[in-house]
């Protein structure tokens, strides 16, 4: 199960600053800092991308490959943005891409109902595996609009700011898109419990 709980913020503006320096010295050569850069952002990536691409299985390799494409681009990286804003666009392209090339070409599984055999292998007895799932689906149901500024905001940790820089949006439609956000989610889980209470 992927994390979906975001560092402080305090602790998010010190990681910025220190990866925005990392893609700095790694784009000069510096092999340390392109590992510092990579190790410090590769839990926002992973989070980013499995929830943009809705498949937490594949989220693995499109975090491989967002970090294939910022090393391939880095030469032009002069850090007027965050790395973290910076990778994140990098990663939303990686899954469009993605989910792209899966729409013309469609994949053949060996076991009739592949999902449900991958679900079936997952430890579900896990602290909060219910609640992560719950999460997810629960997040589906947004508005892409909204459950982006959500994610980008309240998982990822960007900053409003940052995430209408990154969506090139006003930061008040920001805002808006995560408040409307929070009371879909709050009335869905209402509805969600409602209906739990009613079967037990």
């Amino acid at each position: 199960m992927i994390s979906v709980m975001p560092a402080p913020r305090a602790d998010r503006a010190s990681v910025d600053a220190a990866a925005t320096a990392w893609a700095l010295a790694a784009r000069s050569g510096d092999p340390d800092a392109a590992e510092h850069f990579v190790r410090a952002l590769h839990g926002d990536v992973l989070r980013y991308v499995a929830h943009l691409s809705g498949d937490p299985q594949t989220a693995h390799d499109l975090t491989q490959d967002t970090f294939a494409r910022a090393f391939g681009s880095l030469h032009r990286y002069e850090g007027r943005a965050s790395a973290r804003t910076w990778l994140l666009s990098i990663a939303r392209r990686a899954v469009a891409d993605s989910l792209r090339r899966a729409a013309v070409r469609p994949r053949i599984a060996d076991a009739v109902d592949w999902q449900t055999a991958v679900e079936g292998t997952q430890p579900c007895g896990l602290p909060g595996f219910d609640d992560g799932i719950a999460l997810l689906d629960l997040l589906e149901a947004l508005p892409d609009e909204r459950r982006e500024a959500f994610l980008l905001t309240q998982v990822v940790g960007l900053s409003y700011e940052e995430a209408a820089g990154f969506d090139g949006c006003p930061v008040g439609t920001v805002r808006s898109r995560v408040s409307r956000a929070r009371v879909t989610l709050e009335r869905l889980l209402r509805e969600a419990e409602a209906a739990s209470a009613l079967a037990a």
